[in-house]
């Protein structure tokens, strides 16, 4: 298994990170599997960790980010970022903070409104495309929120919820070229595997 040589972009430069895999604590074996696999930035998201909890389960994030040269982002929590050595926070709509000096900024977004509003982020998640259990309550923002921002977001972003490998083709189709997946990796057998797979698909559209 061999680590990818590129450099962790700095601040606003996304263009060559394509497939984004947020997960929850992992070990370092599962995580280099993923990244092996063609993941281009990692995200922890653990809502079940206190404060000491998410300090030790992003070790083995910050390890394998620094192996194959990716960026690892910690969920929600500004004030751990430096703690964890996360390269940046990815925060929903309802979450406070701002930009860190020398650090990468993601927001979360359901519906144009919110991803015109936009105005510190490097990168914005647009979603959730399909229901997913891992947002219970938010309702699906449907493929036309995809092809909306394909055609008036000006900044990367990254189509979510609900993708993998059998409905990739059809947000690909509507103008994504760059896709977040929890359980179409976290779930699956071979992580390295399913991780090549969506990867081969974000390939496979100029």
């Amino acid at each position: 298994m061999l680590a990818k040589q590129s450099q962790v972009p700095r601040s606003g430069d996304l263009s060559g990170s394509r497939l984004y895999l947020v997960a929850d604590a992992r070990p370092l074996d599962f995580l280099r599997a993923a990244l092996a696999g063609g993941v281009d930035i990692v995200q922890l998201r653990d809502k079940a960790l206190d404060d000491d909890g998410l300090r030790r389960a992003a070790e083995p994030f910050r390890a394998a980010a620094d192996e194959f040269g990716v960026p690892f982002i910690l969920n929600d929590r500004p004030d751990l970022v430096a703690d964890t050595g996360a390269d940046g926070v990815h925060l929903g709509q309802e979450d406070a903070g701002e930009r860190l000096p020398g650090k990468l900024l993601g927001r979360s977004t359901h519906a144009p409104d919110q991803a015109l509003a936009v105005q510190d982020a490097d990168y914005v998640s647009i979603g959730p495309v399909w229901e997913t259990p891992t947002k219970p309550g938010r309702p699906a923002a449907g493929v036309d929120y995809v092809g909306w921002a394909a055609e008036h977001v000006d900044r990367p972003w990254f189509a979510i919820g609900g993708i993998h490998a059998g409905n990739v083709h059809e947000v690909l189709s509507r103008g994504a070229r760059r896709i977040v997946v929890v359980r179409a990796i976290t779930e699956a057998a071979d992580p390295e595997a399913a991780a090549r797979e969506l990867k081969g698909a974000l390939d496979g559209v100029a």
